[in-house]
């Protein structure tokens, strides 16, 4: 993993505005229409050549391929594993619970709404079908060779997640349907690093889990299962090392009240447990910006490095460049800048629909990112 030796460096989340005919058809595939698989394959091939060159020649450091094959960054293994199938039952944020006319407002408007559901578990999960994971591989190497990054990463789901979002109806209790998907995501995670990418695990289960699928927990339930799930985690990654490997949690993509949000402080002890090196964190947005003040509680471990989210990936807001820049240079004033790796709160089109931020504007907060991690980085070196 390349670090901020002399200048801070920039990444993002993962997933980024996809092509509006590949958005499309995915959303057509997830409603039961089969494209044409060739010329599918050949958008995806497009769209990811496309999304790396963007990013190289807005100076973003490391780059993704954008997700731009998944209809989800957690639902997207119903599709590589059998074992789903039907339709969960549908929990709603807390936070919106509490507001139900926003709510409904949102969905009127097609607004991003959480919710915990989807097909369920209802057999052994085994592998399905190895073909999507090897084309966006194939097709995430070949978009790098026609315009190389300084580094790149691909994502995947955690174990946790994913049980978030696809209800288990089959394993007799909630660690075993972990340790099942865990067993499959493995090969996964080890393919991708042996593929010569950083592996990202996106782990929102150990943030918006609590308000979602496990509100009607206690927080020390919570925190029982947060451990639970990195265990799981770190079991599965437990061949691969940490310095090439990133995780991401955050609190629900979505613009909302946020006010059940469980603190970071309250987490933290729990998620450096984790193995990966990189933990990518919300910085910015009005609930957690101020969070940075748990490294200065909380020292990070001498083995973890932090991406900060310093732009917001759910409003049409463009940062400016010296905001971005005090936002990084709190985060360098408590863990040093060599631990900071600029980078965004969350994905900008982490499910298929069309995404809360306008696409040409998510491009332009990324060059404010690039802009902002310039001015800190003339300040702090």
């Amino acid at each position: 993993m390349q670090l901020s030796r002399d200048r801070i460096l920039t990444t993002h989340v993962g997933s980024l505005p996809r092509p509006e005919s590949l958005r499309e058809t995915l959303m057509a595939r997830e409603a039961g229409e089969a494209p044409d698989q060739a010329a599918f394959d050949a958008a995806v091939r497009t769209a990811v050549a496309d999304v790396v060159r963007r990013q190289v020649e807005t100076g973003i450091d490391v780059v993704s391929d954008g997700e731009m094959s998944k209809i989800s960054y957690a639902t997207y293994v119903k599709d590589r594993y059998a074992g789903f199938g039907g339709e969960g039952r549908r929990k709603g944020a807390a936070d919106l619970m509490d507001y139900r006319e926003f709510a409904r407002h949102l969905v009127k408007i097609g607004g991003t709404i959480p919710s915990a559901s989807g097909p369920v578990c209802l057999g052994p999960i085994t592998p399905k079908d190895k073909a999507p994971l090897l084309a966006d591989l194939a097709n995430f190497k070949a978009a790098i060779a026609a315009t190389p990054p300084l580094e790149a990463f691909m994502n995947a789901a955690s174990p946790g997640v994913v049980s978030v979002f696809l209800e288990n109806r089959h394993y007799p209790n909630h660690e075993a349907y972990l340790e099942a998907l865990a067993a499959v995501l493995k090969e996964e995670y080890e393919a991708i690093v042996g593929a010569g990418f950083l592996l990202q695990i996106d782990c929102p289960d150990l943030a918006m889990g609590r308000h979602l699928a496990f509100a009607d927990k206690s927080e020390d339930e919570f925190r029982r299962l947060a451990a639970q799930h990195i265990e799981v985690l770190n079991a599965a990654t437990a061949g691969i090392a940490p310095e090439a490997m990133r995780l991401h949690l955050c609190w629900g993509n979505y613009e909302g009240p946020h006010h059940h949000d469980i603190g970071l402080g309250r987490i933290v002890d729990i998620v450096v447990g984790a193995r990966p090196m990189a933990l990518s964190i919300e910085g910015s947005n009005p609930r957690h910006e101020h969070e940075w003040e748990v490294f200065a509680e909380t020292p990070l471990p001498d083995d973890k490095v932090l991406l900060p989210g310093v732009i917001d990936s759910t409003s049409n807001f463009i940062e400016h460049p010296r905001l971005v820049a005090q936002r990084i240079e709190r985060y360098a004033g408590v863990v040093g800048r060599e631990r900071v790796i600029a980078s965004a709160d969350c994905g900008f089109a982490t499910f298929a629909g069309y995404p809360n931020v306008f696409p040409d504007i998510a491009w332009a907060k990324l060059a404010a990112l690039v802009e902002g991690a310039g001015i800190a980085s003339r300040k702090l070196w």
